[in-house]
């Protein structure tokens, strides 16, 4: 090819490439589905359209929850949540009277993003959590809990663990599903997971602290490895341990106290530009 060609062909590529217009991009963004900045007047209970007092269980963390209004309330802008020693309910068996609460039937999402800012004693015993478990009504129900963040006792660290049917029911392990990080819990930090339909990703002030995937092997598959894609909904508590853990052995006598500032739940929005 000469020169006056190879001139001529390079602008007729570059014409037509002009007049192409551009392929559309897919752009994500996270958009905001439910928030509570817990900002009602002190002494409040928590907004009754996103929250319900949960109920008393038979487990180590809901063994002794209460409805009482002195284990969850409104205080300078958050939500408090205490374990207390038993002087109120006299009727009540229970060593302590605990906090929590929940958004059952009100608000669960599938997929998307969540951050939580609190704040913890830092003392023997102490066992508060933010997490989530299915909203009841599905066809999966295989055994399935996200904790977002959860601490034990006086240590300083945050828990973020992803328990499933292979891991809680057939107590299986083997796959890293429970990741620790350093932290000073007296202090507000923002912990956040991030969940999609092959992974969940734990982050503590924006940071990255652990990542549970998807394993899709067959055997993984019938053993419930992954037990996440259906609705979950929301709980803020404050418990104790039980003793079982010298972490977790509580003193019956003290209260403690965790402050949620405010909790945020995000899912992604597509939209072609």
């Amino acid at each position: 090819m000469n020169m006056a060609r190879y001139l001529l062909a390079l602008m007729s590529l570059l014409a037509f490439v002009a007049d192409t217009p551009p392929a559309k991009a897919e752009h994500k963004e996270w958009v905001l589905v439910f928030s509570d900045e817990f900002n009602q007047p002190d002494g409040s209970q928590p907004d009754p359209s996103k929250w319900s007092r949960h109920w008393r269980g038979g487990s180590t963390w809901s063994r002794w929850i209460s409805d009482s209004k002195k284990t969850v309330f409104i205080k300078n802008g958050a939500l408090v949540c205490r374990a207390i020693p038993n002087k109120y309910e006299p009727g009540d068996t229970a060593a302590m009277l605990t906090g929590a609460i929940n958004t059952k039937d009100k608000f669960s999402f599938q997929y998307g993003k969540v951050e939580v800012r609190m704040r913890t004693n830092m003392t023997l015993g102490n066992f508060p959590a933010a997490w989530m478990v299915p909203q009841p009504g599905g066809s999966d129900t295989r055994y399935g809990e996200i904790d977002i963040v959860e601490m034990f006792g006086n240590q300083g660290k945050s828990a973020h663990t992803a328990h499933t049917h292979r891991s809680f029911t057939l107590k299986k392990e083997g796959i890293k599903r429970e990741f620790r990080e350093d932290v000073s819990v007296k202090k507000w930090h923002v912990y956040g997971l991030e969940w999609d339909k092959d992974k969940l990703e734990w982050f503590v002030d924006g940071m990255r602290v652990g990542i549970y995937h998807r394993d899709n092997r067959q055997q993984m598959v019938d053993e419930g490895q992954w037990t996440f894609d259906r609705q979950f909904f929301l709980i803020l508590n404050q418990s104790v341990g039980d003793g079982k853990h010298p972490l977790l052995i509580p003193n019956t006598k003290k209260t403690y106290e965790t402050q949620f500032d405010w909790i945020r739940v995000y899912q992604r929005k597509t939209s072609s530009l």
